[in-house]
């Protein structure tokens, strides 16, 4: 009984466990199998990154205020963060990664950068 290589179907030669003809196939095979699933993991991933590179460029020490206007014109957008804090007294902060933001009153955000010990 003789197996095929799961990419080109042609015979394999060498170990009995071995699922691929070459590396070649093996790299074709994973790459196909891997990237419907993420496309849509790298397109939010690159959108976080930017919102991240945004807010790092605004944010000269640990906090800063910009106007909404001005985050909107260098292509941040707002659906988009990697998590929410919440402060002991309800306060919500959006963080893309280690940089967060918080609204604030006539369309401005309060920019920070998390601490390093901060969970």
């Amino acid at each position: 009984m003789s197996k095929t290589c799961l990419e080109c179907e042609e015979p394999i030669k060498g170990r009995i466990d071995k699922k691929f003809c070459s590396d070649l196939c093996r790299n074709a095979y994973n790459n196909k199998l891997n990237s419907d699933s993420t496309v849509y993991v790298r397109k939010v991933n690159t959108i976080l990154r930017k919102n991240r590179r945004i807010l790092e460029e605004l944010i000269p020490e640990q906090t800063a205020k910009s106007s909404k206007a001005k985050l909107l014109q260098k292509g941040f957008n707002f659906q988009y963060f990697s998590n929410v804090y919440t402060t002991k007294k309800g306060v919500i902060y959006y963080f893309c990664y280690e940089y967060g933001y918080l609204p604030i009153e006539n369309d401005y955000y309060f920019l920070v950068k998390r601490k390093e010990n901060m969970e």
